[in-house]
């Protein structure tokens, strides 16, 4: 299947809203071997959906389209769609029951505009879309195939994967077999790598392929992918090959699998019978929530300190006040303190520690906005790291927090 997706609304035009919807159906949809022709953004303009359309299906057999289905005045994808493959507009009445039972679950009450979202276009099939109101609407024309869904990620996400997904794959059948491993590497900067797995690279066979994926942090995620129409033949030389790239590299891959490296961490936390906390200064407790963010982390994770504040890192944490004092809040002793004393706090065998200056700004010429001193604590060892990230707020934050989740797991792996 050849097919684009068409996101639809003028919040996301001006940077208001993020689109994520096309990043999550693109990933999900690559392991059938389907990858979009390209994304499209358009306003909530009529004219603007319907030329983009008539773009998509003269390039591809389906169009994927999010956004618009609202009930409030402004969302006119609904009656433009009537517009462009005819038909009416009818009450549906599956779908007048699907937005009584999504109110109800809300304690809520239907209202006009609710109600509205059950009228749809004669010419489409209906999918009902169990987690809202707005219903998923199905479109055939000239043997092309366009899925209107909502713009709420949650609810796309949530119906792709409970039939959206399975309609497609049997609207366009394929014999072709699609296979992919995922391994995480950490300790080679991806040049390094690309040169150390030349060899290996050239064995391949034309219908696999080794792609590169570098986070932050010094980790990469590498991706083998095979596509053949010999399915059995093919499940034999990934295995080969799978085999192959865990001999060459070693205990350099932490995972074979495509785990966030939260969960990774926790995976080996467990596996150790060891507890974990964390001191946190500049990223405000952003290592806690990804760690909680992982189900099952309450088998490991004690809690957090969020020390922004000097007066907690002394008092709470016990870092001496010599030490604030005489090397400043962002410091090598500072985070060997915080690492010691939540580790002694709440009785934990490991603990992260972070303090930094964030920005955009508090930097000076000795300590620059984005530098961070990050300790971690396995066992009796301590190990820290004087780090100097670049981009704004946000993006120190996010990675000081894997930096420090990736410093504690490689210590684990280390021991």
């Amino acid at each position: 299947m050849n097919y684009s997706i068409i996101v639809i609304g003028d919040e996301l035009l001006i940077g208001q809203v993020t689109d994520t919807n096309s990043g999550w159906i693109a990933r999900h949809l690559t392991p059938f071997g389907w990858a979009p022709k390209y994304v499209k953004v358009i306003s909530d303009d009529s004219s603007q959906i319907k030329q983009a359309i008539n773009e998509a299906f003269a390039q591809v057999d389906c169009v994927l389209m999010t956004g618009g289905l609202g009930p409030t005045k402004d969302d006119i994808t609904k009656e433009t769609l009537r517009e462009y493959f005819g038909g009416t507009m009818i009450e549906d009445h599956d779908t007048v029951l699907n937005i009584q039972a999504v109110v109800s679950r809300l304690n809520l009450k239907v209202n006009p505009y609710t109600a509205a979202q059950a009228m749809v276009p004669s010419s489409c099939k209906v999918i009902q879309n169990e987690v809202g109101t707005a219903p998923i609407m199905w479109f055939e024309k000239d043997g092309k195939v366009l899925v209107s869904m909502p713009g709420v990620p949650f609810e796309t996400e949530t119906m792709m994967e409970r039939s959206v997904i399975r309609l497609l794959t049997n609207r366009f059948p394929s014999d072709t077999h699609i296979s992919h491993r995922t391994f995480i590497v950490v300790g080679y900067p991806e040049s390094d790598l690309a040169m150390k797995l030349d060899g290996y690279e050239r064995s391949l066979p034309q219908y696999i392929h080794l792609a590169y994926l570098p986070q932050p942090a010094l980790y990469i995620r590498l991706r083998l992918t095979g596509m053949s129409r010999d399915g059995q033949t093919l499940a034999e030389d990934m295995e080969h090959f799978s085999s192959a790239l865990l001999s060459e590299l070693g205990s350099a891959v932490i995972c074979t699998e495509d785990l966030p490296m939260e969960a990774i961490l926790g995976e080996v936390l467990k596996s150790k019978g060891l507890n974990l906390a964390t001191a946190e200064s500049c990223t405000g407790g952003n290592i806690a929530h990804r760690i909680t963010s992982v189900a099952g982390s309450s088998a490991y994770f004690k809690g957090t300190v969020v020390a922004y504040s000097n007066e907690v890192k002394q008092h709470v944490l016990h870092v001496p006040e010599e030490t604030l004092k005489q090397f400043g809040a962002v410091s090598e002793p500072t985070a060997i303190a915080m690492v010691t004393g939540v580790s002694k706090l709440l009785g934990t065998e490991c603990a992260i520690a972070t303090t930094g200056i964030a920005g955009p700004g508090g930097g000076t010429e000795e300590k620059p906005v984005g530098t961070v001193w990050i300790a971690v604590r396995c066992g009796g060892v301590i190990k820290t790291e004087k780090k100097l990230f670049f981009g704004n707020r946000s993006r120190v934050i996010e990675r000081a927090s894997t930096e420090g989740i990736t410093m504690l797991l490689r210590c684990l792996l280390a021991g």
